[in-house]
C-alpha cells in the first residue's frame, strides 16, 4: 500500500502503482499495444460497434426508437465531456506522474488535470448509449469502456478514482437524460423512416413514407394497380 505522511495508506495510489507496475514488467511491444488501444483502439472499436448496432437495429420492430437511442449515444458522450470541463477546473487534480515518482508513463505530454478521465467518460457514455439501443452490443461496449479505464491507469496517466469518476459521469449523463433525448429524437427518426430517400437509414427495406403500412397493404395495392391497367386496356380497345 502507498504510505502517506503520518503513516496512513492511500488505496488509490497503491492501486495505481500495482496496475502501472504491470507496464514496467511487460515487454516494449506490449506497452506500445496498450498505448494504442488506450488512446485510439477502443474508440475505433466502439465506432465499429455503433455501425454494427445500427445495421441490426434497422431490422428491429421499432427501428426508429432504436436508431434514436444510437443517435443519443454520441450526443450523451459530448454532453458528458462538456460537463467534465468545469469539474476538472474545480477539482484541479494533477496527473499522477507529477506527484508520484517511479511510474511508467506510456503517453507523454499530458499536462491537463486528471480528474475525471475524459476517455473513461466518453467510452462509458457510448457503451451505455449502445445498451439503451441494443443490449447485446451495449454489453460489449460497456466491457470496452471498462478496459479503457484499465488502460488509462496502466499507462500511468490517471488514478483509478479518475477512471471511476469518468465511468460514473458517462453513465449518469446517458441514463438521466435518456428519457428527454428519446422524446425529442424518436419523432425525428420516425419522420426520416417515412421519407423516400433517407428511410433506409432508419429502417431496413424502407423505400418510402409509411414503410410499415406499405408492407401491410402491398398485395391490395398491387391488385388495384392491375385493375387500373386492365381498365385502361379496355378503354383503349
Amino acid at each position: 500500500m502507498a504510505v502517506l505522511a503520518g503513516g496512513e495508506t492511500n488505496p488509490d495510489v497503491s492501486l495505481l502503482y500495482d496496475i502501472n507496475g504491470i507496464a514496467k514488467g511487460a515487454p516494449n511491444w506490449a506497452d506500445r499495444a496498450m498505448e494504442f488501444i488506450g488512446e485510439y483502439g477502443i474508440l475505433f472499436g466502439l465506432a465499429v460497434l455503433m455501425l454494427c448496432a445500427w445495421w441490426s437495429v434497422r431490422k428491429s420492430k421499432d427501428a426508429p426508437a432504436g436508431t434514436a437511442a444510437l443517435l443519443w449515444s454520441p450526443l450523451a458522450a459530448g454532453i458528458a465531456l462538456l460537463i467534465n470541463v468545469p469539474i476538472r477546473g474545480f477539482v484541479r487534480r494533477p496527473r499522477p506522474f507529477l506527484d508520484h515518482q517511479g511510474l511508467e508513463v506510456l503517453v507523454k505530454g499530458k499536462t491537463d488535470f486528471s480528474f475525471v478521465s475524459d476517455h473513461a467518460t466518453l467510452t462509458m457514455a457510448l457503451g451505455v448509449g449502445l445498451f439503451v439501443a441494443n443490449r447485446k452490443y451495449g454489453l460489449i461496449g460497456i466491457g470496452l469502456a471498462l478496459l479503457e479505464g484499465f488502460c488509462r491507469v496502466y499507462m500511468g496517466v490517471h488514478y483509478p478514482t479518475d477512471v471511476v469518476g469518468g465511468l460514473a459521469l458517462g453513465t449518469a449523463v446517458t441514463l438521466l437524460l435518456a428519457p428527454l433525448a428519446m422524446m425529442l429524437l424518436t419523432p425525428l427518426t420516425r419522420w426520416v423512416a417515412g421519407t423516400r430517400r433517407a428511410g433506409w437509414l432508419v429502417r431496413a427495406g424502407s423505400a418510402g413514407a409509411g414503410a410499415d403500412s406499405a408492407v401491410a397493404v402491398a398485395p391490395g395495392v398491387a391488385g388495384c394497380e392491375r385493375g387500373v391497367r386492365a381498365h385502361d386496356r379496355d378503354l383503349a380497345a
